[in-house]
């Protein structure tokens, strides 16, 4: 995949009006953000370029200063040198190329110290469940890290998914250098076939917020009666519009949690649905 670079300078007053700045970025396409440099695949640049260069020309203190092609190989080699493995807890080990999600980052270190808690859950629900294997979906998985956890603290399935083709060969690099077995595929949805007979028991999303808003009905249906869906990736102030689609579609709000500007927030599938196989 070719990418492009925006070549961007910013001078925000609060750190917030950049991280906002930054997440709208992402809706627009932006996977990575090295200091000043925004990287997009170049064929999403072709229908967002004119929304870059008006979201950067309304934006005080942005200044865009171009926008060029960056060499595949230059910008791997880079990336790489810059970017050494990193060592998360219970031994794991990332290395992050170019996808997202090395693990330091506030949304992706909240949501791997809520998995930590959650292991004696695993445990409960999988006695609960018989013969039954405990599933888990890990939507836009980046680099695979909190899919390697989910597998690791117990899941006997995990579904790691992402619309970026290097991320899904970076997943499933990561989850060999772990010793741990998941299935990685591309894609922007979720596959109906993949929960059609077994749903999902927890869902991780660890996303933008248009995208976790355009996705609620698929995690809704994917989700087992007593499951839980786990969405990060957000500020504040969108807790009310997700919270909202969340119960539009059957899932109660059970817990927002902070860290720093970024919020957490779990749902439950509290009714049973038909269609799928309960446990």
């Amino acid at each position: 995949m070719r990418y492009h670079v925006a070549h961007i300078t910013t001078r925000f007053a609060e750190e917030w009006q950049k991280d906002i700045f930054e997440q709208q970025m992402g809706d627009l396409g932006i996977d990575t953000i090295d200091g000043d440099d925004y990287y997009l695949p170049s064929d999403v640049l072709e229908g967002a370029r004119t929304q870059i260069e008006t979201l950067c020309r309304e934006t005080p203190g942005v200044t865009l200063l171009a926008i060029e092609a960056c060499p595949d190989e230059n910008w791997n080699a880079a990336w790489e040198a810059e970017h050494p493995v990193q060592e998360l807890p219970l031994g794991i080990r990332i290395v992050p190329h170019c996808a997202f999600g090395a693990g330091h980052h506030e949304t992706t270190s909240m949501m791997i110290e809520q998995l930590i808690n959650y292991q004696s859950q695993i445990s409960n629900i999988k006695s609960q469940i018989s013969n039954n294997p405990f599933r888990v979906l890990d939507h836009g998985t980046g680099t695979g890290v909190l899919a390697i956890f989910a597998k690791r603290l117990g899941a006997d399935y995990v579904l790691a998914i992402d619309i970026d083709e290097k991320s899904v060969e970076n997943a499933k690099e990561n989850a060999a250098l772990n010793g741990e077995e998941i299935e990685v595929i591309r894609g922007d949805s979720i596959p109906p076939s993949s929960f059609q007979f077994s749903p999902f028991h927890l869902i991780l999303a660890n996303i933008h917020r248009n995208i976790l808003l355009a996705n609620m009905p698929a995690y809704a249906a994917a989700l087992a009666p007593g499951g839980e869906l786990w969405l990060s990736g957000f500020y504040e102030a969108d807790c009310p519009v997700l919270q909202t689609a969340a119960e539009s579609h059957g899932l109660r709000t059970t817990e927002v949690l902070e860290n720093g500007e970024w919020r957490l927030m779990k749902c439950q599938n509290t009714a049973p649905q038909s269609g799928y196989a309960v446990p």
